[in-house]
């Protein structure tokens, strides 16, 4: 299984920017997918996370900002970041818990290359 980011960039303060991820591969179902973020000499955080079902989980400092989704039928998750602030400069990692096959009884978690966001004030 394989998860392509794609999306990161440079963007102003204030400005928006989408990042998507795409899982491909030997796929029976997917249970959660989510973003995390890695910011110089910090360590990896959830940003947002989206189960099978739409629920959703944000971190406490992109609600209202963040907005993830996915489409099922595609394997993707995306996550539109509005109103972005030079605090969410990190790179974005997508992860996704994959059952592989019918028979798997739990999910294997699976990690993005991680696509960067730099957001200049």
């Amino acid at each position: 299984v394989q998860l392509q980011a794609s999306g990161g960039g440079l963007v102003q303060a204030g400005g928006p920017l989408r990042l998507s991820c795409a899982a491909s591969g030997s796929i029976f179902s997917i249970n959660v997918m989510g973003w995390y973020r890695q910011a110089p000499g910090k360590q990896r955080e959830l940003v947002a996370a989206i189960t099978s079902g739409g629920s959703t989980n944000y971190a406490d400092s992109v609600k209202g900002r963040f907005t993830i989704s996915r489409d099922n039928a595609k394997n993707t998750v995306y996550l539109q970041m509005n109103s972005l602030k030079p605090e969410d400069t990190a790179v974005y990692y997508c992860n996704a818990d994959v059952y592989v096959n019918y028979r798997a009884v739990v999910p294997n978690d699976y990690w993005g290359q991680g696509t960067e966001v730099t957001v200049s004030s």
